[in-house]
């Protein structure tokens, strides 16, 4: 998923704002408004603005502290969820038929760092296992990652 896409849906639930961050600092959200650094690629921006949106839909009060588990549960709630925004397992079938051949290859079609794609990968692989079923039809295997085909 492209940037803009990811803006547009964005735009709906938040107001999106780029300025210049330290490089530390990829985004932020807070009461409706996500930051992001305006020195990132577009691939990079949608892979934040995604986990940003996470933020929006899972978290509660100001989680900046990563020392408390409560605010590192709300993180990895707000990745979990752009993950599945961002890669849902059917965007890996899609990538399968038109015979993406590598991970380069399929993060560039997803629209994301190879980065948040292994992150997908390992979610998706702490969730179901090595791998997962896809309408009845396809199995996403994780590791290796494949689609395997149920004619």
């Amino acid at each position: 998923m492209d940037f803009d896409t990811v803006l547009m849906y964005a735009s709906l639930c938040v107001e999106v704002y780029e300025q210049p961050m330290t490089s530390r600092n990829k985004g932020l959200y807070m009461d409706g408004i996500v930051w992001l650094n305006k020195g990132l690629t577009s691939v990079d921006k949608a892979c934040v603005l995604a986990e940003e949106l996470g933020h929006h839909n899972t978290s509660v009060g100001n989680i900046l502290d990563q020392s408390l588990i409560q605010n590192r549960k709300q993180e990895q709630l707000a990745r979990q969820w752009a993950y599945e925004f961002m890669i849902p397992l059917e965007m890996i079938v899609q990538a399968y038929h038109s015979h993406i051949q590598d991970r380069y290859q399929l993060a560039e079609f997803l629209g994301v760092t190879e980065e948040f794609l292994q992150a997908t990968i390992d979610r998706y692989t702490e969730k179901y296992g090595l791998f997962a079923q896809v309408n009845e039809r396809y199995t996403v295997c994780f590791n290796p990652l494949g689609v395997i085909e149920i004619v």
